[in-house]
C-alpha cells in the first residue's frame, strides 16, 4: 500500500511516497516530488499521485524529458493549427526547451515553472534583455495546453502549468497621437508611395496585416467600402498571406470621401509602376499595397520603416499599431458610437472596445451630460 508524507524543502514543499519493497530485489522504492509553493499544493499532488498508483497507474517516474515531449506534441499540432499559430507555438517550444527542456516531465512543478517565468522576465528577450510580460503569458498558455494533453494521455498525474502563476498582465495606457500630430505626420509623408496605406490605417483603424493583405477586388471605390477577407503576416521574417484570425475580423468597412480620393490616386500611381515593370510585375496577388514589382511587402519592414518616417517627420514616437489606437480614440472622442467603432476595429464585443479605450470614457460621459443638460435647460 502506497504511503506518503509532506515536508519542507528549498523554500517550498515536497512529498515522498513509499511504495514498499521491490518484489524482485527487496530494495526500498520511493517517489519524491518537490517545488510546490504551498503545503496545500503538495497535499493535492500527493493525493492525486497515490490515487493513480492505487488505480494501477505508473509506479515510477517517466524518463521522458519535457523537451522531447514538447517536440513530439508540436509535430502533432501541424494539421490542427494555422501556419501562423503553429509558428508561434514553435517559438514558444524553442524558448522552453532552451531553459528547462531537460527536466523530466513528471518532476516538473508549478514552482519550477514560475521560476522559469521569472528568468524569462529577467533575461529571456533578445540579447539577454527582459522578455515582455505578454510574451511570457503566451508562453504559459502554450505550456498549459501542451501539459494538459500530457495529463490526458496519462504521462503526468497533474498539469503543473494549471497551478503555476504567470506574471500579471499589467496594461500600459495606449500611446496615441492627437489629431494635430496625426495630420502633421500625414503631411510629412504625403509624397511617399505608401501614403495611402497610412491614410487607410488612420481613417479605418485597420490592422497592419489587414491593410497589407487588401486586394483591389476587395475594394469598391465607387461604393466607398472594402471587405477584409485576408491578412498578411510575417513567418520566419517572410510575408505570408493567410485568413483573418477570427470571424469578426472578416468585416465590411465604409470609407470616407477623402480616403477614397487618396486610394484613387494610389491606384493611378501603381498603374504607372506596373507599366514600367512590364512582364516582371507580379500580378497574381492583386494587392493594393505592394512593392515596386507587385510583390508582397514584409510587415516587419513596414513597421521599421514607419519608425524612420516619424523621426523624419519630427512627431512623437509611437508604434505603427498605435495608429489603430489613435483612430479608435479620436472616433470615440468625436462622438462615434462605441458599437460602430467596435465593428470597424473587428473586436469580438463592444465590451472589449470599451475596456481597451476606457481612458476615453470619462470624456464621453462629460459630453453626454452636457448634451442632456442642454436639451433640458437650453444654452
Amino acid at each position: 500500500m502506497a504511503r506518503g508524507r509532506i515536508f519542507k524543502r528549498q523554500g517550498g514543499y515536497a512529498f515522498r511516497v513509499d511504495l514498499g519493497p521491490d518484489p524482485a530485489t527487496g530494495s526500498r522504492r520511493q517517489i519524491q516530488r518537490q517545488g510546490f509553493r504551498t503545503k496545500r499544493e503538495a497535499e493535492t499532488a500527493l493525493d492525486e499521485h497515490i490515487t493513480t498508483i492505487r488505480s494501477g497507474g505508473a509506479l515510477s517516474p517517466s524518463a521522458a524529458v519535457l523537451g522531447d515531449f514538447l517536440d513530439g506534441w508540436l509535430e502533432g499540432q501541424t494539421s490542427q493549427l494555422k501556419e501562423t499559430t503553429w509558428e508561434s507555438y514553435r517559438i514558444v517550444v524553442d524558448r522552453v526547451n532552451a531553459r528547462i527542456g531537460k527536466v523530466k516531465i513528471q518532476s516538473l512543478t508549478p514552482l519550477e515553472l514560475e521560476r522559469f517565468y521569472a528568468l524569462l522576465a529577467e533575461s529571456g528577450g533578445r540579447r539577454g534583455g527582459p522578455l515582455a510580460v505578454k510574451t511570457i503569458r503566451n508562453t504559459h498558455t502554450v505550456l498549459r495546453k501542451a501539459l494538459s494533453d500530457a495529463e490526458r494521455l496519462g504521462l503526468i498525474v497533474r498539469n503543473p502549468a494549471a497551478a503555476a502563476r504567470p506574471p500579471a498582465d499589467v496594461r500600459k495606457e495606449q500611446e496615441t497621437w492627437s489629431s494635430d500630430e496625426l495630420r502633421e505626420f500625414l503631411e510629412a509623408v504625403a509624397e511617399d508611395r505608401l501614403y495611402a496605406f497610412y491614410v487607410l490605417l488612420a481613417t479605418t483603424g485597420m490592422r497592419r496585416g489587414e491593410a497589407l493583405g487588401l486586394r483591389w477586388r476587395d475594394l469598391d471605390l465607387d461604393g466607398a467600402e472594402l471587405h477584409i477577407v485576408q491578412t498578411l503576416v510575417a513567418i520566419n521574417y517572410r510575408p505570408v498571406v493567410t485568413t483573418p484570425k477570427t470571424k469578426r475580423s472578416r468585416r465590411l468597412i465604409y470609407l470616407d470621401d477623402g480616403s477614397v480620393g487618396v486610394l484613387r490616386s494610389h491606384r493611378s500611381a501603381q498603374r504607372v509602376e506596373r507599366l514600367s515593370a512590364g512582364p516582371a510585375w507580379d500580378s497574381q496577388n492583386d494587392l493594393v499595397f505592394c512593392d515596386e514589382m507587385g510583390g508582397l511587402l514584409n510587415p516587419d519592414w513596414i513597421s521599421r520603416d514607419f519608425r524612420i518616417k516619424i523621426r523624419k517627420a519630427m512627431v512623437r514616437d509611437i508604434r505603427l499599431h498605435d495608429l489603430r489606437h489613435t483612430y479608435a480614440t479620436l472616433a470615440l472622442k468625436g462622438g462615434v458610437h462605441p458599437k460602430v467603432v467596435s465593428e470597424r476595429l473587428g473586436h469580438a464585443t463592444v465590451g472589449i472596445t470599451l475596456d481597451l479605450y476606457s481612458h476615453v470614457t470619462p470624456a464621453i460621459g462629460r459630453d453626454a451630460a452636457d448634451v442632456v443638460a442642454t436639451s433640458i435647460f437650453g444654452q
